[in-house]
């Protein structure tokens, strides 16, 4: 896995931007179409900041995400697709934007129908993060499976999990936080030709020195990371602090 580390939250964003939108751009030579998966969270913000304002052929891109909310408004500035409208999809033009609906009255086939969408063709580009417990999307620890046959599922969170949206701001209690959710499966993930990972902040060095030390194994989801052929983590000081090389 190449593992890049700049100084700050913004360099990250801006180096992880320009190499997606090279990837982008260089894929698009060969296929006039794309289709990328992004992941909704604010350790994603600088990264999408940057991203919008690459020169970058929006129309050829259709646009997925990775998990969302049983029961959360669609209004509530937590919502995944809330935060992805107003940082990403509200402000360029893409082709076509999947969201995935949490508000439903059956989630499992709201999951059903987003899998399906899903495996009409495979995901060229992810940009994706890992998570203080080292969850990728919704995968937390208890219900992360390598083998996962489902490409989309639905899932508890855990409280590592439910506490890292108090810490970003996201919910003021945990009591607040949604319980349930939808989310892509690792396989899902894991099968994105290329993988872009932005991983910043103090909070997230343990995870970190987990993801690249740890035996590779469900116990720390984002360590299926470096089984990958083509992944980028993007990291800043903060988040590399705890790395052997970096000390």
């Amino acid at each position: 896995m190449e593992v890049v580390i700049l100084d700050t939250r913004l360099e990250m964003g801006l180096t992880a931007a320009k190499r997606v939108s090279e990837k982008i751009r260089e894929l698009q030579q060969e296929k006039p179409v794309l289709r990328m998966m992004f992941a909704a969270a604010p350790s994603q913000l600088e990264f999408l900041q940057a991203l919008i304002k690459e020169s970058i052929n929006w129309q050829g891109i259709v646009a997925f995400h990775m998990d969302e909310y049983i029961g959360l408004p669609a209004s509530h500035p937590a919502s995944f697709r809330n935060f992805l409208n107003r940082h990403l999809f509200d402000l360029v033009p893409f082709r076509e934007i999947h969201l995935i609906n949490g508000e439903v009255d059956d989630p499992q086939q709201e999951a059903d129908r987003y899998a399906a969408l899903l495996s009409e063709s495979p995901m060229d580009i992810i940009c994706l993060g890992i998570g203080e417990n080292t969850h990728l999307a919704f995968n937390d620890p208890h219900v992360a499976d390598f083998q996962d046959p489902c490409l989309v599922k639905l899932v508890d969170l855990d409280p590592a999990c439910r506490q890292q949206q108090v810490n970003d701001g996201c919910f003021e209690t945990l009591e607040g936080v949604p319980a349930l959710a939808i989310t892509v499966s690792l396989p899902t993930l894991f099968s994105g030709s290329y993988l872009f990972c932005m991983v910043p902040g103090k909070n997230k060095a343990q995870a970190v020195l987990h993801t690249m030390e740890e035996a590779i194994s469900p116990v720390f989801p984002s360590t299926l990371l470096r089984k990958h052929p083509a992944v980028v983590l993007f990291l800043d000081r903060d988040s590399a602090a705890l790395m052997p090389s970096h000390n």
